[in-house]
């Protein structure tokens, strides 16, 4: 049983680390060819998750011990072939490097998007395989750890040409940031981290690319650094993002780029008095789909939602 765990342990440590070079050799890469005055990567900062790790102050008491005005970019959903390409060129044009956290049934679907991500130095992380409408707070325990292992699966199959037991890049983010506690403990004994975010873009509302690209300066002046959520799926984040990666060199903000590691990064704790913004938000959510539910008629091939909502601890 112990020669049997140590194998298991050293195979998560070989894909880790052939990951994070894949994604460093890229990244150095490119480095040769970057403009002098681009904004770049200011530092790759590694994370480790052995035992599970839960981050971003939206969602949990606590995040990574980011410097002031040092951010960390991400984006959701993806990869969609009317606007990825074009996050993808905004980014290169600047140098910066990104996590894309990746719908499993959409990197199937477009897989040479999820390998120009990996070739342009990006870290390709996971978020679930087909995104429920109704998160996985409205799945059986059994069937959402089915939906993310596959997504795990079709996301390294689409990067890397082959997928393992655990993925090679083990971070993880909840649709909707509507996980349980079921699922962090099952996702912290296969050493996953798991993201929420500090500042959100709110692109899931429709507006113009400048009102986006303003809301978003406005809230990272106020708040200084941290995770930022974008989703690489919306025309207009898509849109406004070479201005705002030039307003973020001119403001003087700093990239740091996100990649697996051995150990545990720094952290800093939430402020005292603090609550979690999500769960307000997806408590909000599920009344306004049951209210709608109980006002159709009941279809059969579609998961009801549960009864009441228990906020996920931390």
């Amino acid at each position: 049983m112990v020669v049997q765990t140590l194998k298991q342990q050293l195979r998560i440590f070989l894909a880790q680390f052939l990951a994070v070079s894949a994604t460093l050799a890229a990244a150095g890469t490119q480095a040769a060819t970057c403009p002098q005055n681009a904004l770049g990567v200011s530092r790759v900062l590694e994370i480790g998750a052995s035992g599970g790790l839960q981050i971003g102050l939206k969602t949990y008491p606590r995040s990574l011990a980011l410097a002031d005005h040092e951010i960390v970019l991400t984006f959701d959903d993806g990869p969609a072939a009317g606007t990825t390409p074009k996050v993808l060129d905004a980014l290169a044009a600047e140098c910066v490097k990104a996590t894309f956290f990746l719908v499993g049934r959409n990197a199937e679907a477009f897989p040479d998007l999820v390998k120009r991500e990996i070739t342009d130095g990006h870290t390709v992380a996971h978020h679930t395989y087909s995104h429920p409408d109704v998160t996985m707070r409205g799945l059986s325990d059994s069937a959402a750890r089915a939906d993310i292992l596959r997504g795990f699966q079709a996301d390294d199959q689409a990067a890397y040409g082959a997928a393992g037991t655990t993925p090679k890049v083990p971070f993880f983010r909840f649709p909707g940031f509507a996980d349980t506690p079921e699922l962090i403990s099952w996702l912290s004994t296969q050493n996953i981290a798991v993201f929420g975010a500090d500042l959100w873009a709110s692109d899931w509302t429709l507006m113009t690319a400048d009102a986006e690209r303003n809301l978003v300066l406005e809230r990272l002046d106020k708040e200084g650094h941290g995770i930022v959520l974008f989703h690489d799926t919306k025309q207009q984040t898509a849109a406004m993002l070479p201005e705002f990666l030039k307003d973020l060199k001119n403001k003087g903000y700093k990239i740091v780029h996100i990649v697996p590691g051995s150990a545990l990064p720094p952290l800093r704790t939430a402020p005292e008095g603090w609550v979690s913004a999500t769960e307000k938000i997806i408590a909000e959510v599920f009344a306004r789909m049951r209210r709608t539910e109980k006002s159709q008629p009941p279809d059969a091939s579609k998961p009801s939602l549960p009864p009441a909502i228990a906020p996920a601890k931390p």
